[in-house]
């Protein structure tokens, strides 16, 4: 995800516990770890792995950092878990006990606040469109991108290159390299398919290009209909600049 989000800005945000507790005492506390419950299927484990997985569920915006980073699950999570004698699971028991550790999670992160690197960026389709609006760039691009394919002593292109060269053109009109973002590979896979990019064929240089401009045009149709977010969140380990200001989670 990081080589599809290398653009975007990142805010540093400081969790000292006030979100989470906010979450915790607010009103959709309870159908959100009600959903949750459903979710992480808890019919063959126990109550405390049961409630590990769900502070996983829980988001930034919500007042809780990652708890996949080793050192938020070693200082904030498990020691939250200490002294906590296990139950036999249950919805109802569940509820209960999870909002007791949560509530010692936000207590750790007051002693111990944690920095958080926040990123989010949403693929909408708007860099395709403004490419396509603009000829003598367009060109200039699919010319770059054609660059290294290898051509057949005729000139030809394998069809199977318009999934490189997309991967190649992807920076310069908003969208993630193949890989970078789960969602996105299944709109662009999606396309893939519907021109059958794998079928073998040899095609000339401006049927190529052609085909390419039109990937790229399913692409910002579908965005444009259902755009894409995406966020990622690190755990900052290093000491930060005096000069950078902190925000808080809920900024």
């Amino acid at each position: 995800m990081a080589a599809g989000l290398k653009r975007d800005p990142i805010v540093i945000l400081r969790m000292d516990g006030e979100d989470l507790l906010e979450f915790i005492n607010g009103p959709s506390y309870e159908a959100e770890m009600v959903s949750i419950f459903s979710q992480i299927g808890c019919e063959d484990a126990s109550l405390r792995d049961c409630i590990t997985k769900a502070l996983e569920k829980l988001t930034v915006d919500q007042g809780m950092p990652p708890s996949s980073d080793s050192w938020v699950m070693r200082n904030i999570v498990e020691p939250a878990l200490e002294s906590w004698d296990d139950k036999p699971v249950s919805q109802e028991t569940f509820l209960e006990e999870s909002k007791k550790v949560a509530k010692r999670v936000a207590q750790n992160l007051k002693e111990e606040p944690v920095i958080v690197a926040h990123s989010e960026n949403t693929f909408d389709g708007s860099g395709i469109k403004r490419l396509l609006c603009n000829k003598f760039e367009l060109d200039k691009l699919l010319n770059v991108g054609l660059e290294n394919v290898p051509k057949d002593r005729n000139g030809k292109i394998s069809k199977e290159y318009l999934r490189v060269v997309l991967d190649v053109v992807a920076p310069s009109v908003g969208l993630p390299q193949i890989g970078a973002v789960e969602q996105m590979d299944k709109v662009v896979a999606d396309v893939l398919n519907r021109i059958d990019v794998d079928d073998g064929k040899m095609i000339k240089e401006d049927e190529f290009k052609k085909l390419l401009t039109e990937i790229m045009g399913s692409i910002m149709l579908q965005l444009e209909g259902n755009p894409i977010s995406v966020s990622s969140n690190s755990v900052v380990h290093e000491p930060l600049p005096s000069s950078l200001s902190l925000l808080q989670a809920s900024t």
